[in-house]
């Protein structure tokens, strides 16, 4: 860990070896070849070519091929060019996605300025970026963003936005003063500033102490690179069930080989039913269906505002158990507002949006806060009010804009003629103003004695209570008795104890502007306080309660105040543990209590990019399904370790988007609530088209292994079984996916992540539809076998259509529990798929070229109509198995 914070700027710049003058140009050219670019470094990541070649390797691809093989061996080019075709848009679907993720580096990198001022060979010069070494003294200056990590040496009211790299919302004024600490944490290394940070206020010099990797953002880049990809839930248990299909699909095809040489069929006969068989048992439809339905999931999720990065995080966000979240931006608006001013007399309370009415005791304080102000509001192109200057001195603005002030206006009333800056050490700022020859416009201010100006102050409480002899209550002013000045000091503690930054404000009565040259700052008169917090979103409290009761622990992760975390997640109701552990707690953590803490507490404060890593890994760790909200550069490597990274579209930096699975198009927490719920409903749906897929390829195996019993050799050639694998999985599949929500989809427990693809119960439906398929099919192929007319395949098409039909009547009977099965509503693209399926196979039976194609004969309407029957009687026992399951949990 850097300790730069800890010397002070004499020994700063004797370690690096410089002065406040700079380096020389020729000691700048040594040093750039000793550290090199100031510039973030990529390492050699997954080129395109292994990206592809994974695709392709996948169990469930790898069958497929291999089918594909065996097929082009035996001369069957249709069934082979429609298995590639299967592959190579499986293939090119997957490299897609995965190449589109890529992009964090880029991200970064974006984030170095071009052009700085720095002193070489003490003049003041323009340089590139890149060129910076450490030992170079750079100016800083309001707008800027910081080049590089610099300890600063000279500030006036340098003030630095960190929110992106801290988790900090209120821009954090800058020292030179040296820190005992060596543990503080970033945020907290106030003589410090870090690259890709933004000057929000003042000016200062900082001498650079570390370029490119060695920065905090290039510990953030090198994180990133080292979060190696994972397999979500749904790809890991798609792996095993396609490793287990494959096992199970050589085992058939092995034992239909071996029957068929036993009872003396030709070898290449019995191999291309063997092979048939095999294709029976791969449910070919499978990857491209889930692609699809992914791919409609996350369409469905850009309609509420949740844009999907990497389709198969759709699925993921179903299993989440844990949301941790960071504060600013998330949680919070991201925006600095006054929510409490206490007077000696009265507390009001200026929460909500909108135009407020103020008694008119608190107009002095509010006039005060507009005056001693440095900041101006400027409308965009929606009127919407936007703050120039510092956040907090803008949340001051912005309360008295609520109750009808305009700055603008009372500076013309009351013009300003001279001002002490804010400084650290004092912890005020103060402004003088004339007052006009007809007086105040302020009826709070009409009897003041007759002066000829106003100082108005504001600052730390308890700095300005030190130079207060009076305190101002019921429109006249008090003499500051010790009861008045430990009250007020009271009420400063409770307001910072919820969380809040508390400002005094102060005035006194002036005939000089210059108090004949006497100090300013003396003989305050006490106004009250301003308590600023930067407030939760409308919709959060509501999103969380949600979350807890669909099982999902919501955690806080942030860079900002312990006092302010705990005080957000209280009103949030995020725990109901108060308890809040720092960066500094965690780093003398072993991983033993580490691992106790995170099952423990659920307020992470002043954590760094390292911390929240390290509080994500021990999550997953335990077993957890981590989603990690955030949207700034130091969220970027929890973001990409997480199961899920949700980052904030509307403030979330480039580097946290590119991190993510999902963007926040309207950095709204309720909307991860509504993404949760399309990814359960997801999941469903993807189960249930695996229990509809292989439910129906069990009956498909099950009639080509038992059909040699009957003495019928091969029941369905293996172009014929692919026909009804792509057709009915294929189309069928697609309706299942498009299903809606449970009633219950939130108010049940997220899956356990250790969960197999199929629960038991799934696994005895798969079994007994899978039979009940067989059995009818098989039934309709021996009543219509004559194996003394062996020309006739009419027993052919009958077990070719049967399959179909049940297979319609069991995805349908597999729609959503509460939904009519034959509800257009609910679902309408299910009965197209179901209407198209239908007729696609009446076209395989009935138009001429289709059927010579696939060698099936035309079927009377009485033999077409019992096929049809078969499909309402796989509906009908799929149905009562639903109406015995739902009487069965509602009776539980």
């Amino acid at each position: 860990m850097s300790i730069w914070h800890t010397k002070s700027t004499d020994e700063v710049l004797k370690s690096l070896g410089t002065s406040a003058n700079g380096l020389s140009g020729t000691e700048a050219s040594e040093r750039l070849k000793k550290y090199g670019h100031n510039e973030l470094q990529e390492r050699a990541g997954k080129g395109p070519l292994r990206m592809l070649w994974e695709q392709f390797t996948q169990t469930m691809v790898l069958i497929l091929i291999v089918a594909a093989i065996i097929s082009a061996l035996l001369g069957k080019d249709i069934e082979t060019i429609a298995i590639l075709a299967i592959v190579v848009l499986f293939g090119v679907l997957g490299f897609v996605q995965e190449y589109r993720a890529e992009k964090a580096m880029a991200a970064l990198k974006r984030m170095v300025v071009p052009t700085v001022k720095a002193r070489r060979n003490g003049k003041v010069q323009e340089l590139s970026a890149r060129e910076l070494v450490p030992g170079d003294v750079v100016l800083l200056e309001a707008g800027n963003v910081v080049p590089a990590d610099m300890r600063v040496l000279e500030s006036a009211n340098l003030r630095v936005q960190e929110a992106a790299l801290t988790g900090e919302s209120e821009a954090v004024e800058k020292e030179t003063d040296r820190f005992e600490s060596e543990d503080l944490p970033l945020g907290d290394r106030k003589n410090m500033v870090y690259l890709g940070t933004n000057v929000a206020y003042g000016r200062g010099m900082a001498v650079v102490t570390g370029t490119g990797m060695q920065t905090e953002l290039g510990k953030i880049a090198d994180l990133l690179q080292e979060v190696e990809a994972k397999q979500t839930p749904l790809q890991k248990k798609l792996d095993q069930l396609g490793k287990l299909l494959a096992i199970l699909g050589f085992v058939a095809a092995a034992l239909m080989l071996g029957i068929g040489v036993l009872i003396g069929e030709p070898l290449e006969d019995m191999f291309l039913t063997a092979v048939s068989l095999a294709v029976a048992v791969v449910p070919e439809g499978l990857p491209a269906v889930v692609t699809i339905t992914l791919a409609i999931g996350a369409q469905r999720m850009l309609k509420r505002h949740a844009l999907m990065r990497k389709l198969p995080a759709v699925e993921t966000l179903g299993s989440v158990t844990i949301i941790c979240s960071d504060k600013t931006g998330t949680l919070t608006e991201n925006r600095m507002t006054v929510t409490s001013i206490s007077l000696p007399d009265e507390q009001i309370d200026f929460t909500g949006n909108g135009s407020v009415q103020v008694p008119e005791k608190a107009a002095l304080a509010l006039t005060i806060g507009m005056l001693c102000n440095d900041s101006i509001i400027k409308s965009d192109n929606e009127n919407e009010p936007q703050v120039i200057g510092d956040p907090t001195e803008g949340a001051l603005l912005l309360a008295a804009n609520r109750a009808g002030y305009e700055k603008e206006a009372l500076e013309q009333h009351l013009p300003r003629v001279h001002e002490e800056p804010f400084d650290s050490t004092r912890k005020r700022m103060t402004t003088v103003h004339k007052i006009p020859a007809g007086g105040f416009d302020l009826p709070e201010l009409n009897h003041l004695a007759k002066a000829s100006y106003i100082s108005c102050t504001k600052g730390a409480v308890d700095s300005l209570l030190k130079i207060s002899d009076q305190v101002w209550v019921a429109g006249r002013a008090e003499q500051m008795t010790a009861a008045w000045h430990e009250q007020l000091l009271e009420v400063n503690n409770q307001l910072a104890q919820n969380g809040m930054r508390v400002l005094g404000i102060a005035f006194r009565e002036l005939q000089e502007p210059n108090n004949h040259g006497k100090p300013l700052e003396e003989k305050l008169i006490f106004v009250g306080m301003m308590g600023i917090i930067d407030p939760p979103r409308a919709a959060v409290k509501s999103a969380v309660a949600t979350c807890r009761t669909a099982g999902i622990r919501p955690i806080m992760i942030t860079g900002d105040h312990p006092l302010t975390a705990a005080a957000i997640a209280k009103e949030l109701h995020i725990t109901d543990n108060p308890e809040a552990i720092t960066g500094e707690m965690l780093n003398n953590m072993s991983e033993t209590e580490l691992e106790e803490a995170v099952g423990r507490v659920s307020i992470y404060a002043r954590v760094s990019p390292e911390d929240k890593l390290r509080i994500v890994e021990m999550l997953q760790k335990k077993g957890d399904v981590v989603a990690m909200t955030g949207d700034g550069v130091n969220d970027s490597p929890a973001l990409k370790t997480a199961n899920i990274g949700v980052a904030m579209g509307i403030t979330g930096t480039d580097v946290a988007k590119e991190a993510s699975d999902m963007v926040l198009l309207d950095d709204n927490f309720a909307t991860i609530v509504a993404a949760v719920e399309e990814g359960r409903v997801i999941y469903d749906n993807l189960i249930r088209f695996v229990k509809f897929s292989l439910g129906g390829n069990l009956g498909k195996v099950l009639v080509m292994l038992c059909a040699p019993l009957l003495g019928i050799n091969i029941a369905l050639t293996p172009l014929q079984l692919l026909w009804l694998n792509l057709l009915t999985d294929g189309l069928m599949g697609l309706g299942l996916g498009t299903e809606p929500a449970e009633a219950d989809t939130m108010k049940r427990p997220p899956r356990s992540p250790e969960q197999s693809v199929l629960t038991r119960k799934d696994l005895i439906h798969v079994s007994w539809s899978g039979i009940l398929i067989a059995t009818i099919t098989l039934g309709m192929g021996a009543f219509y076998f004559d194996p003394t007319n062996m020309q006739d395949t009419r027993w052919q098409t009958m077990i070719f259509a049967t399959l179909g039909f049940t297979q319609i009547g069991h995805a349908l009977g597999l729609r959503a529990y509460g939904h009519s099965v034959f509800s257009l509503k609910s679902n309408p693209l299910i009965l197209v798929m179901a209407a198209l399926t239908f007729l696609l196979q009446i076209a395989a039976i009935y138009v001429p070229f289709l059927d010579k194609f696939f060698g099936l004969t035309p079927l009377s309407l009485q033999e077409l109509g019992l096929a049809v029957g078969a499909g309402f009687v796989t509906l009908t026992a799929v149905l009562i198995e639903t109406y015995l399951s739902k009487k069965r949990s509602a009776s539980l």
